[in-house]
């Protein structure tokens, strides 16, 4: 049986996540591909962004809110206010229900292009 392609191996995961936000980690995931090229595959057991390198993956760990964990170390010249934490190579971003996606959508987009500028995407 030939192995799934990243984008099957995502559909399959959103297809069986049993997650009390997964329209929230759905609407996310629209955000992000549709903000650069960025492509999309299954890291740490969960979506996850790259362009090159790795850039950003979804954490499901905690049922109230989902973070969306930026890990490119490049990460941290970025500066906005929905980034949190004072890492060397990351930063997070906490998403708590449909309105929070709402209210980051437009700076989650900035930051995903203003990323792919720096990292020449």
């Amino acid at each position: 049986m030939a192995k799934l392609s990243e984008a099957e191996q995502v559909s399959n995961y959103m297809e069986t996540l049993d997650y009390p936000l997964k329209a929230e980690v759905e609407t996310l995931r629209t955000i992000i591909k549709t903000a650069g090229s960025l492509s999309e595959r299954i890291k740490w057991n969960a979506p996850s962004y790259y362009y090159k390198e790795d850039f950003v993956t979804f954490n499901l760990h905690d049922k109230r809110a989902i973070r969306l964990i930026f890990h490119h170390p490049t990460i941290v010249t970025i500066k906005s206010d929905i980034l949190e934490g004072d890492w060397k190579d990351r930063r997070i971003v906490y998403i708590k229900n449909a309105e929070d996606v709402s209210s980051k959508k437009a700076e989650l987009e900035r930051i995903v292009k203003e990323w792919l500028k720096i990292v020449g995407g």
